[in-house]
């Protein structure tokens, strides 16, 4: 993926049917807050038929999802781990909660977030009914797990686009997203190969 460039990029998804994670990290740099916007904007601009897909969360999911709405609202979808979660945040046309999922044990979803073995007691509950305000950190795990997976509604992820802690990578739910593409060999990249498209822009 080290040689992905933008015009590859586009030239490879840009189909009919096409997905792409554009999400990342709660805490983004300030300086660099304008640059995923930014691409957000590139992007939305310069393809035709991709649907950018969000987990809705603060930080990285936001300004991709601002740049992505400046040009065209109706391809922003996003995943979120219950109904309402930041409701009055959400700008997507599309919000598919996991109220609206049915998870059962050996569902694909759940199977690949229980490889996080931190939540795998705590993703047992959730999906046995057994919400409360422990086992609701599990919502958010399978959420981001239902991004890359798709369901039996919404297709899998194509490609994804992340906003990572460089200094301390692949932590957290942004972590757990990137493992869930290494498994299904969803092709990935972060801010250092993005960075430089909009140079290239």
């Amino acid at each position: 993926m080290n040689e992905m460039t933008i015009e590859k990029f586009i030239a490879l998804y840009d189909f009919e049917g096409s997905v792409v994670l554009l999400e990342g990290k709660r805490n983004v740099i300030e300086a660099d807050t304008i640059k995923l916007t930014e691409l957000g904007k590139i992007l939305t601009s310069k393809t035709k038929h991709v649907l950018f897909r969000s987990g809705n969360a603060l930080g990285a999911d936001y300004y991709f999802s601002l740049g992505v709405t400046a040009v065209d609202s109706k391809r922003l979808q996003v995943i979120t781990p219950y109904k309402n979660h930041r409701k009055i945040e959400n700008i997507a046309s599309e919000t598919i909660s996991l109220d609206d999922i049915t998870l059962t044990h050996d569902s694909g979803i759940v199977y690949q977030s229980k490889k996080n073995l931190k939540m795998e007691k705590l993703i047992d509950q959730y999906v046995a009914g057994d919400v409360n305000r422990n086992s609701i950190k599990a919502a958010y795990i399978i959420r981001d797990t239902a991004k890359v997976t798709g369901t039996d509604d919404i297709p899998p992820a194509t490609f994804a686009i992340f906003y990572d802690d460089l200094s301390n990578p692949l932590q957290g739910g942004t972590g757990h997203t990137i493992q869930v593409c290494k498994n299904l060999n969803v092709p990935f990249i972060n801010q250092q190969i993005w960075f430089n498209w909009l140079i290239e822009k």
